[in-house]
């Protein structure tokens, strides 16, 4: 099993690395379609089988399932989103050279430290 922390040092490691963060996200998409399809479309159908029928004259109880569905959507539909942005586009706040530039600061910071004593 590879360890996703280990980063490749060849051009064909990184080429792979990015397909395999590619094909991670449509798997991500696929699934919130069809997860997020039958809920839609089985809310009002069949909508939780295993619970008594009576408890569908709950106005309460159908709210409360309509907020879960589309709940579910939107929060799973936001981090899908953050998944997307982070798999096909670069950071310009956290990039390599931010790190880089952080990384210089504290090391002159450190060095100027040092050559006080």
């Amino acid at each position: 099993m590879k360890s996703k922390n280990i980063k490749p040092t060849t051009a064909r490691g990184r080429a792979q690395q990015r397909v395999d963060r590619i094909k991670g996200f449509y798997s991500h998409l696929v699934i919130y379609l069809l997860v997020n399809t039958v809920l839609l479309l089985g809310k009002n159908d069949f909508s939780f089988i295993l619970v008594n029928n009576s408890v569908f004259d709950d106005a309460n109880f159908l709210t409360w399932i309509n907020w879960n569905v589309y709940g579910t959507l939107i929060v799973w539909g936001i981090g899908l989103t953050i998944h997307g942005l982070s798999v096909f586009v670069k950071n310009p706040f956290l990039g390599k050279n931010w790190e880089e530039k952080q990384i210089a600061k504290y090391l002159n910071k450190e060095e100027e430290r040092n050559s006080k004593y």
